[in-house]
Order: structure tokens, then C-alpha cells, then sequence
């Protein structure tokens, strides 16, 4: 089997250098934190291998709080919080792209698989599975982005994953002020919303989701547009205002981020946070599901904040039955035990050193639509505390945080995590 894949690989090889025009040039070249970038035809295309881990050490006190207020006991944990691989590519000429992200961490590896098309330079069009653009400003960056060594609270709350499956569209436009518009149509239920087999259907209908960010003082210094971290430290104050919606039409998930599937029909769905209501006649009859956004990022000589709100509601519950004899009516609030509806506040701030250390804090509040026991949403306050060190830019880093989360019942839960980030 070896001999017969290095026979492949060489007539590979000799195949498509006679292929190519003698006259082209072909390079090949390896950078931390972009990893191997290979050029042919004088750069008419292009392919890349990247990809981040992130091993992490974590220890609680009490109970460890997960996503949608769930409570799990954890007290110590060695993990590898993620373990990405990308590939992608582009044809110059032909202004197309593709990229597919794995991360194998995961029990459903594929994170992104997507084809673009680039008209212009400052417009895109996107099909396939990617990461969308209307939830919170924090779940529109990648891990190996993030301020803290984990997404924030209102981020784990609203999103489970945050890659849908549709069709997508960017645009870029403006001089002194920039406004980047994006429109998004998906499926609705989330990564791999079609799942492993013909049984498991799209329930529902479609979502739309669109954002607009604008820099009313100009884009982000280069290399300083991708992290909410002042790492360039910028020397004129840089701003990005954004706003995100989205409406998902028919949801079978707390979040519109996933759907009901029961692959052994007992009854109970195979995933957390998946349910089914119906109608008089015991058909299925889901509710819609909508979700605001408002962010501000800001930057200044190494000093950065962001703030994030964030609003849900249910739409479509009239007339709704919990079981499929429609034997009980679905009162109005009992719709908070089935969707997280409410509203969450987040800031975050921090001071990035020349000499590498970042110290940032954080800071949130949820507060959920209807006060009830079984509401998805928790009454609670919560905070971080972050330090560290970027060795080689954001490629290599070390990272200590440290949170706590208050609950108006009285519970406490505080936590510690320390992980280590390598880019490559």
C-alpha cells in the first residue's frame, strides 16, 4: 500500500508539471499562524494549509456552568479545547475560492465546508456551511481570535455553534467611513443540520440573518482587524459599530441553532435543548424564533473594550399544544422552558503591553423574559478576569482566566483555566 501511494503521488507529480506552462513559476513557502501557502501559474492560483490547537487546564469550585444555564459537575479537566485544520483555496482568474475547516475535537468534525465567488474585490457570495455573520460580534471570530481563553457567557448562550448552511453575501464599501453590509439565508438548524442519513430531516423553515458593521473613523490598522485585542496598538482611536438580526422561521431548538432528531423514536430527542409542539390535529407546528445583536469594539494605544447586547423573542405560539394528543395549551411563558428568550449584556475591556501581556476583565448580566423556574435563561451576573502572554503575536500564546458566575437564587460558581495557543 506504501509503494502503491508513493507511485501515485510521483505520477501525480510528473502529470501536472508537464501540465503546466513551462514558463510559470511555482513557489511553495511555511509562516507561523499562516501555514503552508502554495502558489502556481505565477500566483493565478492558490492553496493553504493552516490550522490552531488549544490544550487547556481547567479547575472549579462547585459546579462549572455550561451553556442555556445548564449546571454540570466538574472539578478538574484536561482538555483540547479545539484542534483546527483548514484547507483552502483560490483561483484568481476564475474568482472563486472554497474552504473547508475541521475541527477534530469534535464528535461532528466538519466545522466548514464552503465555495465562494468574488465579482469584485469588495464583494462575495458564499454557499455552503460558514460561519455566519448575525449572531453576537464574538461568535463572528474564530477561537484562536479570542480575548479570553473562552467565549463569553452571552455568547454560549444564544449560539451553540454558530455555522449554518445556506447561501451568504458580503459587500464592502466607503472611504473614510467603511460599511460592511452581509445578508445570510440558511437552513436554520445549525452545522450539519441535514445529519447522518435521509431519516433526519430539515424541520421548519428557513432563517434570515443579516449585520451591518461600520468604522466611522476608518478600518482597523493591517493585522489588527481580526482579534478584539489592540495588538498593533492603534494610535488614532478605531471604532466598529455593529447591529445583527436574524428570524428563524419554524425552530425545533433553544436556540434555532440545531433540530429535533430521535434516531431510536423513544421519544426523547438525541440532543439537549431539541423539542417538538403541535397543532390541534397533532401535527408538528414550531414557533419562530428571533435574536437582535448590538455591538461596539473600540481600540486606542493598546487599550480595547467591547460591548454586546443581545434580545430574543418567540413569535408564532399561538394555539400551540405541548403533546401531540393536544390535550395541553402552551401558556405564554411556558415558552421560556422550550426557547431562551430574554436579554444579555456583556463588556469586555483590556490593555495590551508592547511587551506581550494582555490584562483584560469582563463583565455580564442575563436576564431572562419571564421569571419561572423552568425558564432556559437564568437570572445572573458574571465576571473574568484575564491575563496573557502573546509570544509570537497571536500565534503562540499563554492564557489564565479566571470567572465567576452569581445566580439571584444564591448559587456561586468560579472556575480557573489555563491554556495554551499555538497558531500555525
Amino acid at each position: 500500500m506504501k509503494k502503491l501511494t508513493t507511485i501515485l503521488v510521483i505520477i501525480l507529480t510528473v502529470f501536472t508539471g508537464f501540465s503546466q506552462d513551462l514558463t510559470k513559476t511555482n513557489d511553495a513557502d511555511f509562516n507561523l499562524g499562516n501555514g503552508i501557502s502554495f502558489s502556481f501559474n505565477d500566483g493565478d492560483y492558490k492553496f493553504n494549509i493552516n490550522g490552531f490547537i488549544r490544550p487547556s487546564y481547567m479547575s472549579s469550585e462547585g459546579e462549572y456552568f455550561l451553556e442555556n444555564g445548564v449546571l454540570n459537575e466538574v472539578s478538574k479537566q484536561f482538555s483540547a479545547k479545539s484542534a483546527n485544520l483548514f484547507f483552502e483555496g483560490f483561483a484568481v482568474k476564475e474568482k472563486v475560492s472554497f474552504v473547508i475547516q475541521m475541527d477534530y475535537t469534535s464528535s461532528q468534525p466538519l466545522v466548514e465546508s464552503y465555495i465562494g465567488y468574488h465579482p469584485l474585490q469588495n464583494m462575495s457570495f458564499y454557499f455552503g456551511q460558514k460561519q455566519v455573520n448575525h449572531n453576537n460580534f464574538e461568535m463572528t471570530q474564530n477561537e484562536n481570535h479570542l480575548r479570553f481563553t473562552e467565549r463569553s457567557l452571552l455568547s454560549r448562550t444564544y449560539t451553540n455553534f454558530g455555522e449554518e448552511f445556506g447561501i451568504f453575501f458580503n459587500y464592502k464599501f466607503g472611504n473614510e467611513i467603511i460599511y460592511e453590509p452581509s445578508l445570510a439565508v440558511t437552513s436554520g438548524d445549525g452545522k450539519n443540520s441535514f445529519g447522518a442519513d435521509s431519516r433526519d430531516t430539515d424541520l421548519g423553515g428557513v432563517k434570515i440573518g443579516s449585520r451591518l458593521n461600520i468604522y466611522p473613523m476608518g478600518p482597523f490598522s493591517e493585522g489588527n482587524n481580526e482579534s478584539s485585542v489592540d495588538l498593533v496598538g492603534e494610535e488614532e482611536l478605531k471604532m466598529q459599530v455593529g447591529f445583527a438580526l436574524s428570524k428563524n422561521f419554524g425552530v425545533s431548538n433553544s436556540v434555532g441553532d440545531g433540530h429535533y432528531y430521535d434516531s431510536d423514536d423513544d421519544g426523547i430527542p438525541d440532543f439537549d435543548g431539541d423539542f417538538l409542539l403541535f397543532d390541534s390535529n397533532g401535527e408538528i407546528d414550531l414557533p419562530d424564533y428571533s435574536q437582535v445583536f448590538f455591538d461596539l469594539l473600540m481600540k486606542y494605544k493598546g487599550f480595547s473594550a467591547v460591548i454586546e447586547y443581545a434580545d430574543s423573542s418567540a413569535s408564532g405560539i399561538d394555539e400551540i399544544y405541548v403533546d401531540q394528543n393536544a390535550a395541553t395549551v402552551l401558556t405564554p411563558s411556558q415558552i421560556s422552558s422550550f426557547l431562551v428568550l430574554g436579554s444579555s449584556f456583556n463588556i469586555d475591556l483590556g490593555y495590551f503591553m508592547k511587551k506581550g501581556y494582555s490584562f483584560d476583565f469582563r463583565f455580564g448580566v442575563n436576564k431572562p423574559e419571564f421569571e419561572n423556574d423552568s425558564s432556559l435563561l437564568v437570572d445572573n451576573k458574571n465576571f473574568g478576569l484575564g491575563i496573557s502572554k502573546y509570544l509570537v503575536q497571536n500565534n503562540l500564546k499563554l492564557q489564565f482566566g479566571a470567572y465567576k458566575t452569581d445566580f439571584d437564587n444564591g448559587d456561586k460558581i468560579s472556575y480557573g483555566e489555563f491554556l495554551i495557543q499555538i497558531v500555525f
